[in-house]
């Protein structure tokens, strides 16, 4: 079903279009959900002492997290496209506010499935870059793969900041400070500018996407059943196993593991949360310019040198033993970190439609869940076996460049380019 959207007089009130607003809030809100997605590499060691847990058993926890998170998404997108993105997002934040605020009187390691695994894991889902992108695709016309970028940098952005804030904490009042830190965040900052600012459509403020041209457009209402077309589609199949490595070669492996392989080769704590920040700092820029790059350029090739690049860096990691060469391979990796983000939802978009995009791209997210959480266990298990992380990050990044040979595969639709 089609229905006509007519511009009002009322979106000429506005001197900057509502749209900057969403994405300012959407940007915030996804930047302090970092923090989510930063602490579990964090705080693994100190579990480890107070407890007495297998590395492997908490890795089990960020696993089921990772896949929860991952088979949230698509039901989510779904639930957004068809109800709107704040309700949701609304929901999922009080679910993550009570996993986290939950998690610092656990004692027992099925407590950290019950509080991080299935709590957060269904909670963090919604704000993610599925929310954004169901945002993103319905506001902006013009620009989109930048705004999109600017979204992917959220997560790096927050990162950066919260990393190092999260890692003196740990170190100076423990895990629990540095758990509740993250749930006060989520229920005093995230949660009150989604309720206040935040809009599903530009029809609800009587307003044209941003860039649209005329006085008529036309808002389509999400396909009857979306997945049964895109399921058919081999595209749909190339972008979701690509993004599966994806999550491979990143959030599963890096945010879990990266800080204990470079505590056990000398780096300090601080070294290692300095590292994860200046990968954030590179990835603001990288991201952002990865948006530019396929508003301009398409969005194949662009994905096809990220996954390259990444490869190389995974299987060179094994071998850097100096200060220095952390912080360039921090640069280089953290430049195409999420840089993939931005050229996988537009391509969803455009190869799908905007009015499905919440619910397909939810089910390439999952995918990416799949493979983060894979990378989050096998490293753990690896770990155990051999004592070091060397094998499974020389894996990763055999796979990364699997992934550039997959998104070659990929038709890009001809688009208008702005």
């Amino acid at each position: 079903m089609i229905k006509s959207l007519v511009a009002m007089p009322k979106s000429n009130t506005y001197s900057v279009h509502y749209a900057w607003v969403v994405l300012a809030v959407t940007f915030l809100c996804l930047f302090v959900a970092s923090a989510l997605r930063s602490i579990p590499g964090i705080i693994m060691m100190s579990l480890e002492q107070e407890f007495d847990w297998h590395r492997e058993t908490i890795s089990g926890a960020i696993s089921l997290n990772l896949v929860l998170f991952g088979l949230a998404g698509p039901f989510l997108g779904r639930l957004m496209d068809l109800y709107g993105a704040k309700r949701i997002s609304v929901i999922t934040l009080i679910l993550s506010v009570a996993g986290a605020g939950g998690s610092v009187f656990m004692q027992e390691s099925w407590q950290m499935y019950l509080f991080w695994g299935l709590l957060i894991g269904a909670g963090s889902g919604g704000t993610s870059m599925i929310m954004g992108s169901a945002l993103i695709n319905r506001w902006f016309h013009r620009n989109r793969g930048l705004a999109l970028g600017i979204l992917g940098a959220a997560f790096s952005s927050g990162q950066l900041v919260f990393t190092p804030v999260l890692m003196q904490i740990n170190v100076h009042e423990g895990w629990r400070a540095a758990t509740l830190f993250i749930a006060v965040a989520l229920g005093l900052v995230a949660l009150p500018l989604v309720l206040k600012f935040l809009r599903d459509d530009p029809e609800s403020k009587g307003l044209l996407p941003y860039g649209a041209n005329g006085v008529h457009e036309t808002v389509i209402k999400p396909d009857r059943n979306p997945m049964r077309s895109a399921m058919s589609s081999p595209q749909f199949w190339l972008l979701a196993l690509s993004f599966g490595i994806c999550g491979l070669t990143t959030s599963g492996l890096f945010q879990t593991h990266l800080i204990p392989h470079g505590i056990e080769h000398g780096f300090t704590e601080m070294t290692m949360a300095t590292s994860l920040g200046v990968m954030g700092a590179a990835d603001v820029f990288g991201t952002i310019l990865s948006g530019w790059l396929c508003d301009r350029y398409g969005k194949r090739w662009p994905l096809a040198f990220y996954y390259v690049v990444r490869g190389a860096t995974l299987i060179l990691l094994p071998s850097i033993d100096t200060t220095g060469q952390l912080m360039i391979f921090s640069i280089i990796y953290g430049m195409n970190w999420l840089s993939t983000i931005p050229a996988t939802s537009a391509l969803t978009a455009d190869l799908f439609g905007k009015q499905n995009v919440g619910v397909v791209f939810g089910w390439i997210c999952f995918a990416h869940q799949i493979g983060a959480a894979i990378a989050a266990y096998s490293a753990g298990y690896v770990h155990s076996l051999m004592g070091d992380y060397n094998l499974a990050f020389v894996a990763s990044g055999l796979f990364a460049f699997v992934a550039t040979g997959i998104v070659l595969f990929i038709k890009e639709p001809q688009t208008v380019r702005f």
